[in-house]
């Protein structure tokens, strides 16, 4: 078996591309990663250490094209003789991981969260987390895209090599004038810990609480999405069915009642933490630990134990 692994490495490489390597060399076979844009050759070659044969890297690419980057990925699969081509699930696969099927007339399994079974078949998500589904694809060539978070990286090798290469993927018909990301924070999709909030926190004004606990435990902040559409949060922080759907190993949610469309983006999560002043709020259906209280008494309380945990030496 042939793998061939794309991942985007145009902003260094985050956790969720060191997971779709080792997912792919638990495939079995050589794992091939292509790539494009300006990465460092050796911060390319690092990937070797969870499974890469070698990284193909197209340096006229962008990679701000989704057509480009289609025929790009195509070339290489063709060029490798991939059987099996994986993606991280994020918005790049969402949109060239469909385009990719048709070129190569490959079956696509979208947001897997294991590796096949014995008959072939792939663990995926279905109903927005309510269900597993089972994914059996017959074609000669397949694509999956691995929901984050869902496979550890495994660091077990050492540096492979890096070889420039030409996709032919042609001249790009879109071009991108500015682009705006955060800075200095945690990505939601890659994060394992995360401490949201609702409306319960009363106005934007008290939010200090929320962001001094996910600085003592090392997590990312997030919101429900009442609160990033009345402005108290920035809509990258939205976590939900309509926002970002996250699977972090803790997800801590103070002042949600949980509704249906927020437990769609968070019901992943290996272990859900409720903080509610209401008794009968949905969300403590979907909790492994529920606090009935008030979020401005239990969040200090909440960050001043692990502070003092982490001051033990734990």
């Amino acid at each position: 078996m042939s793998v061939l692994v794309y991942l985007n490495s145009n902003n260094g490489l985050h956790k969720a591309a060191l997971e779709v390597v080792t997912y792919g060399k638990k495939l079995g076979g050589e794992v091939t990663v292509i790539t494009s844009g300006s990465a460092d050759a050796g911060l390319l070659a690092s990937l070797g250490k969870y499974g890469a044969s070698k990284v193909l890297v197209d340096r006229s690419l962008s990679g701000e094209d989704n057509q480009q980057l289609t025929r790009l990925i195509a070339s290489a699969a063709v060029s490798t003789g991939a059987t099996t081509i994986i993606f991280s699930h994020d918005l790049i696969a969402k949109a060239v991981a469909p385009r990719l099927s048709v070129r190569l007339k490959a079956g696509l399994v979208s947001g897997a969260i294991d590796v096949p079974a014995g008959d072939g078949t792939v663990k995926v998500n279905v109903f927005s987390g309510k269900a597993f589904g089972s994914v059996k694809v017959n074609s000669g060539v397949k694509i999956i895209s691995l929901l984050p978070n869902s496979f550890q990286p495994e660091d077990t090798g050492s540096d492979c090599g890096v070889e420039e290469f030409n996709g032919n993927a042609g001249d790009a018909k879109v071009k991108v004038m500015s682009t705006k990301k955060p800075e200095g924070e945690i990505p939601l999709p890659e994060a394992e810990l995360v401490v949201s909030a609702g409306r319960g926190l009363k106005g934007p004004e008290n939010w200090g609480m929320v962001e001094d606990l996910a600085k003592a435990l090392g997590a990312a902040t997030a919101c429900s999405r009442p609160v990033a559409d009345i402005g108290w949060r920035p809509h990258h922080e939205h976590v939900g069915q309509t926002g970002v759907a996250i699977r972090p190993n803790l997800y801590i949610a103070a002042g949600i009642s949980g509704a249906i469309q927020h437990l769609a983006g968070v019901n992943g999560s290996k272990v859900i933490v409720v903080i509610n002043t209401d008794p009968e709020a949905p969300f403590f259906k979907a909790a492994d630990y529920g606090i009935v209280g008030d979020a401005f008494e239990v969040l200090p309380r909440f960050t001043e134990a692990v502070k003092k945990f982490r001051s033990a030496g734990h």
